[in-house]
């Protein structure tokens, strides 16, 4: 194998593939990159053996083959290298390692043979269609920061998608919780996931999607799903991944039909005043709102650190109640409402909050209160 290829061309595409190379491993060559000269290009492949991704690019080859060599070794020295500089790889150089030259730099790396890179990207994926670069950014976006990092409810580490029908209008709804808080937004129903099942996207694939789409320049995506497994197509990428294997808790059971209580307010106004709050409220976390007519009150009180109050201006008109919320979570849910305003809909001081846009239907947030 031997090629040559631009610097930064190269450590784009290694920027990819080694995010999904765990940092250690006790199967050596999981910790490599697969890297193939062939016909369509110079193809890199990694994988941790849930995950794994597949990048082509164009380069000069001068000889096909192909070997897999540490991946993150490989990016340091490619990122270290003389920008605009092209940079030349052969397997197998003199000592029957991957040579690595770009000027006067030259660099050898231990290799292991092809033969034993695992591959889980070959089955057949029945459910396939399409969806916007821009809409699933959106969906991502507004739902990833609520997905749970509990290993012992595995079934919520990730986001739960799936199609759902509301009188005459189909849609695409992405759900994530973490118990704590849920985050549920819709897009439209694309055109071939009329009939796929509901599947729960692991926490890493969302978060590696999610990079590649602000590094593509693809329209659309192509994403392809059987019961067990999921591939993005981004153009040149492909990202292979199993689904979380569990069933996803009645989350619409959970989100509260009857709160009457509704307080409308400024969200950048609400925002800054919670972020003011919070620097006396960091080690508990935790803040009240008093909300009452036309206005609420942002307090937060600690026997070491003091106390913090806020006050502003509000659209409500029910009776007085006070509610405790961790300030994190309600700042989480706050950065990703994009209008002017937010409606706050409550039932009593003790259930769960509900939290809309009120410039967009398509998102709605429930966060549990907090004991203050």
């Amino acid at each position: 194998m031997k090629f040559t290829i631009e610097k930064s061309v190269l450590l784009k595409t290694l920027g990819h593939v080694q995010n999904i190379v765990e940092k250690r491993n006790t199967v050596p060559v999981l910790s490599n990159v697969r890297i193939e000269a062939g016909n369509d290009g110079i193809s890199f492949k990694a994988t941790d053996m849930d995950t794994e991704i597949t990048e082509i690019v164009d380069a000069g080859i001068l000889e096909n083959g192909a070997i897999t060599a540490p991946a993150h070794m490989l990016y340091d020295i490619v990122r270290k290298l003389s920008d605009g500089s092209e940079v030349e790889l052969v397997y197998p150089d003199e000592k029957e390692q991957l040579s690595i030259s770009s000027g006067r730099s030259k660099f050898s790396l231990p290799t292991i043979g092809v033969e034993d890179f695992p591959v889980i990207s070959a089955d057949a994926l029945p459910t396939s269609f399409s969806v916007k670069r821009e809409d699933l950014k959106d969906v991502i976006d507004r739902t990833q920061f609520a997905a749970s990092t509990e290993e012992t409810r595995y079934y919520l580490n990730g986001l739960y998608i799936h199609p759902k029908t509301e009188g005459e209008t189909k849609v695409l709804r992405v759900v994530a919780t973490d118990g704590h808080r849920l985050a549920c937004v819709e897009t439209p129903l694309p055109q071939g996931a009329e009939k796929m099942q509901g599947v729960i996207l692991p926490r890493k694939t969302v978060a590696e999607i999610r990079k590649l789409l602000d590094d593509s320049s693809a329209e659309e995506i192509n994403i392809s799903l059987s019961d067990s497994k999921v591939r993005f197509v981004l153009e040149d990428i492909t990202l292979a991944s199993k689904l979380i294997d569990g069933t996803y808790p009645d989350y619409e059971r959970v989100s509260p039909t009857d709160n009457d209580k509704i307080l409308e307010l400024n969200v950048k106004n609400l925002s800054t005043a919670v972020d003011r709050v919070s620097v006396v409220a960091e080690r508990t976390r935790a803040i009240k709102m008093i909300v009452n007519t036309n206005h609420i009150v942002v307090t937060t009180s600690s026997p070491d650190l003091g106390s913090a109050v806020e006050e502003m201006e509000a659209s409500y008109d029910s009776e007085s109640l006070e509610i405790g919320y961790n300030f994190r979570y309600l700042l989480d849910i706050l950065s990703e409402i994009k209008g002017d305003n937010a409606k706050f809909s409550f039932k009593d001081s003790s259930s769960p909050s509900i939290i809309h846009d009120t410039s967009d239907s398509s998102a709605i947030y429930v966060l549990m209160p907090m004991r203050v």
